[in-house]
């Protein structure tokens, strides 16, 4: 699978090079203790954990909860085990977010941090939430929605324009504010809340920005290829086309839209 391929082979500088998913759980982990219940939740799991981030901070707000860690990426898990040394006992477990290795009714609490958005669809892997929640359970999530990343999608549409090749736009498409919380709704989760937040990175040159989105492994967001004098043409266009059209005075943007979502099981 390309998506674990990527990931794994980004996972040793995926920290390092990050700066809005930092911001994402730094903004989950006040979201969960908003609405932290009377009775914290024994039983926590995080569905694309990465390196462990989310999973830390957590240990230092429920010290005695079992902590379960998923990844697809081996990579990323190697991470999280060599963290969880340091943070206290945390459970990795390699595998799909469509398809958890859990009973039914297995977690009180299910988390998920800049995962979700590289499926294809999310009523899976959300039945699947629902499912290994116990009654009463939460689940809270944050995803990159619609116009993430949309100055490298426009310029690059732009580039596959001017070659008259727009038959080779494969550029990845986001789900929606809409497409999350009516997904949520019809699969029965109760108390359904959904907000969109902009978060922006800057870079000196676009260059920069296309090798930051490879090293963590999340160059399937958009994927240009420079193979051939076309390729390169389009890559050469595309990169001109976004540095004339979007740079800023703090440098080349690139804009995330980060879908929170939340819903409790019946």
């Amino acid at each position: 699978m390309k998506v674990r391929r990527s990931f794994d082979r980004g996972a040793c500088r995926y920290e390092e090079t990050v700066i809005v998913q930092k911001r994402v759980v730094e903004r989950m982990l006040a979201k969960l203790q908003e609405s932290s219940p009377s009775k914290p939740p024994l039983r926590i799991l995080d569905v694309g954990a990465g390196t462990g981030m989310l999973l830390r901070a957590l240990r230092e707000i429920y010290p005695d909860s079992l902590l379960t860690g998923l990844d697809l990426a081996p990579g990323m898990g190697n991470l999280v085990f060599e963290s969880s040394r340091r943070a206290g006992d945390i459970y990795c477990v390699e595998a799909d977010a469509e398809s958890l290795p859990f009973v039914d009714g297995a977690f009180d609490l299910v988390v998920s941090t800049s995962t979700f958005q590289w499926l294809d669809v999310l009523d899976r892997a959300f039945c699947e939430t629902l499912r290994v929640l116990a009654p009463g359970g939460a689940f809270l999530f944050a995803l990159f929605g619609e116009g993430t990343l949309h100055e490298l999608k426009r310029s690059y549409q732009s580039a596959l324009l001017t070659e008259n090749a727009q038959q080779q736009d494969r550029t990845h498409r986001f789900f929606t504010e809409e497409e999350v919380a009516r997904t949520l709704s019809e699969l029965g989760y109760q108390d359904c809340t959904v907000e969109r937040v902009l978060e922006k990175e800057y870079y000196p040159d676009v260059p920069a920005l296309l090798r930051s989105l490879r090293g963590i492994g999340a160059g399937n967001a958009m994927p240009l290829s420079a193979k051939g004098l076309g390729g390169k043409r389009i890559m050469t266009k595309m990169m001109a086309d976004y540095q004339r059209e979007f740079v800023e005075p703090q440098g080349v943007p690139a804009t995330y839209a980060v879908i929170y979502g939340k819903g409790i099981k019946e």
